[in-house]
């Protein structure tokens, strides 16, 4: 594990194998080691880097609202810190808000970008109404509202079959401060729409969705994409593809980052 400093802020990474880079962001109460199995999987072809979010893992939090873009400036401090100038990103969830950010601000450093579980669109306002009702939650009832919160992630099918990664989440989830917790509610809630960045077919990008995501509609999700060059790839469980769908996605991205 790494650590480099970024605005007086620790920012915690690892870094394996040797290729073309790949940078693993994981999403909203996870952190980097969610990534183990796929890291293990591809540092055999490609250099693997996974990165701890602000206010996620090992990381630092840093004030009151975490900015996608804020994210992003510190994952390319980390590049920069390894000297890459090209790298494909992974994002889980809120890690594909941050990728988008990324590639907004750093176009000439993206290879390809992968979408899992995630969405390039805004928070539409009862999504930004909820997000605050979740800044209220949390700070009246932190443990309750971490492991539900992971619980419902999950499809309904998987939440008896996955019991003990479910638990695993939660427990990985639990680790993750207070402020961080809030922070990144408010930069997700305040996030800009960047569904023109996947018109714009600057590089190649993959698409990741459950159908029965709790968390992201499928129809809407798939709306994103028409008339653009993205890749879509579809599983039937929820929000948690690397883990309910962990074959499967090995897979897809080992083909799709070849």
């Amino acid at each position: 594990m790494e650590n480099i400093q970024y605005k007086n802020t620790t920012i915690s990474f690892t870094v394996s194998g040797e290729g073309n880079a790949i940078v693993f962001l994981h999403g909203f109460l996870e952190n980097k080691k969610m990534w183990t199995e796929y890291i293990t999987l591809l540092e055999k072809n490609h250099q693997v880097i996974a990165i701890d979010l602000l206010g996620h893992g090992d990381s630092d939090s840093m004030g009151y609202e975490h900015s996608m873009e804020d994210n992003a400036r510190a994952v390319h401090e980390v590049l920069m810190h390894l000297k890459i100038d090209k790298a494909s990103i992974v994002g889980h969830s809120m890690g594909g808000y941050v990728g988008l950010a990324f590639a907004e601000l750093y176009p000439g450093t993206m290879e390809k970008l992968v979408l899992l579980n995630s969405t390039s669109k805004e928070d539409n306002a009862e999504k930004k109404t909820n997000r605050t009702r979740a800044i209220k939650a949390v700070k009246q009832n932190y443990q309750s509202f971490v492991s539900l919160a992971i619980a419902n992630l999950f499809s309904e099918t998987n939440r008896t079959r996955l019991a003990k990664e479910i638990e695993k989440a939660k427990e990985e989830a639990l680790k993750t401060p207070l402020q961080g917790i809030i922070a990144s509610l408010e930069g997700m809630k305040v996030r800009k729409d960047r569904e023109a960045l996947l018109k714009q077919n600057l590089f190649p990008v993959l698409l990741v969705l459950g159908k029965k995501d709790p968390v992201l509609n499928y129809e809407e999700s798939i709306s994103q994409i028409e008339n653009t060059n993205v890749e879509l790839v579809s599983f039937e469980d929820g929000h948690m593809s690397h883990i309910e769908n962990k074959e499967d996605l090995k897979v897809t991205l080992s083909e799709f980052l070849a």
